[in-house]
């Protein structure tokens, strides 16, 4: 079954994230961009507070350039916090090699701490607006990196969502050859209500969300009775 990944940025909106059903609590903060890194002492005291729930717990550690030594170092951080995944976005990233350097940094970065302790690399639907590389040749890249999963969101949170920057064929194509190579497999990207149905057939390991169980807008706070509604959404 597909596992609910919500985002809150506070205690408060992890507690809510927890009591709604979300099985992955992932820490990150909006203000900073679509994987905006959160501050240390956050994600220490979220995790613990997910722990105590029999939770899974990733943090984002930023929207990066091509800065392989920035990123190893803020993945180090999130993986000392306490957290099960680290997850890295390949923002300004142009191609396979560069995406190569930077997660092979971040993985011996987190692995060299514990070797239990997931990376997740992430690529953008909006790459061309971007000009970084294709969510479509990340699986092939994270394989040979030895990353333990890959994601797809958006990167400019301007209402527009997957399914505008990326047909179901492609994004489909994504799920598989992730799947086919052995990694995790996450989607995510502006996910409203009526694309649910579709992305459940697609089989994705984790469906990550935000802006859909929040009470009013990205920045707003999450809701507790969304996140229900999601979890048993998910579940049918």
């Amino acid at each position: 079954m597909v596992k609910l990944l919500i985002s809150p940025m506070s205690v408060e909106e992890a507690m809510e994230s927890i009591s709604g059903g979300a099985d992955i609590i992932d820490i990150k903060n909006p203000l900073e961009g679509s994987l905006g890194a959160n501050f240390p002492w956050v994600i220490r005291e979220i995790a613990k507070l997910s722990k105590k729930h029999s939770k899974e717990v990733s943090a984002t550690i930023g929207d990066m350039d091509f800065k392989p030594g920035t990123a190893s170092l803020a993945a180090l951080g999130a993986a000392h916090s306490g957290v099960d995944y680290i997850k890295v976005g390949l923002f300004r990233i142009k191609n396979e090699e560069e995406a190569y350097e930077m997660l092979k940094a971040v993985l011996r970065a987190v692995k060299d701490l514990d070797e239990k302790k997931k990376v997740i690399a992430a690529a953008y639907a909006d790459y061309r607006n971007l000009g970084s590389i294709s969510p479509l040749l990340l699986p092939e890249v994270g394989e040979r990196a030895g990353v333990d999963g890959v994601m797809v969101d958006t990167a400019l949170k301007d209402g527009k969502t997957l399914f505008d920057h990326m047909t179901s064929n492609e994004i489909g194509k994504f799920v598989y050859e992730s799947k086919m190579r052995g990694l995790l497999c996450a989607l995510a990207g502006g996910i409203t209500w009526k694309h649910l149905k579709g992305i459940k057939a697609l089989r994705p390991d984790i469906i990550g969300v935000r802006t859909l169980v929040c009470k009013n807008g990205r920045n707003s706070d999450i809701d507790r009775g969304l996140v229900d509604r999601l979890a048993n959404m998910l579940k049918q």
